[in-house]
């Protein structure tokens, strides 16, 4: 089932998710769910979060994207990205590796808006994945800031908190717009 993705300026985007204890058939069934919202969406990422559930889960497929190329690495060893994908984190935890590299990013909770952001170009990871086992890889390139701003939307951060300043100012009259529709649409329930 194609679930709403919540806009910007609604609250439960700034919520930090709770930790998935039990891998229950309404969780499965909110992943299975999450992975057809984000693909009909054409995204890469979807957090809990963005579909209204503050939860510590997040999937995530590079596989459409071309032009933004990605690796990863299971146990020090190259591994086949597409056979990962797509990919189920629960309770994720993640540590950045490497050099901040600047890159483009947007968000389904931020129609047409995009920006700039540094973050570190590889990630070290450790979650559940769809069938509660636990999983490690490194990863780098899209798959890499997928995650990380997956990640960051499983902890009530929001890409535009990373941007510089002067990106922020510019798309202000934007997320300003976007933030009053949302709280508009909020008040009509």
């Amino acid at each position: 089932m194609i679930l709403d993705i919540i806009k910007y300026g609604h609250p439960v985007l700034r919520q930090k998710g709770e930790r998935i204890e039990r891998l229950t058939p309404e969780i499965k069934k909110l992943i299975a769910d999450m992975l057809e919202t984000m693909h009909a969406s054409n995204g890469v990422g979807l957090a809990a979060q963005q579909i209204g559930r503050a939860l510590q889960l997040t999937v995530i497929d590079v596989r459409e994207a071309k032009d933004r190329p990605s690796w990863l690495e299971r146990d020090g060893q190259p591994a086949d990205i597409n056979s990962f994908m797509p990919l189920v984190l629960i309770n994720p935890e993640i540590k950045p590796q490497g050099d901040s590299v600047v890159a483009g990013e947007g968000c389904l909770s931020f129609p047409e808006i995009f920006g700039e952001i540094a973050r570190p170009g590889s990630v070290d990871v450790k979650a559940l994945n769809e069938k509660g086992k636990p999983i490690e890889f490194r990863c780098g390139g899209l798959l890499a800031r997928a995650v990380q701003h997956e990640v960051d939307h499983l902890n009530g951060i929001l890409f535009i908190d990373r941007m510089d300043k002067a990106t922020k100012e510019e798309l202000r009259p934007q997320l300003d717009a976007l933030q009053a529709a949302t709280r508009a649409e909020l008040q009509k329930k």
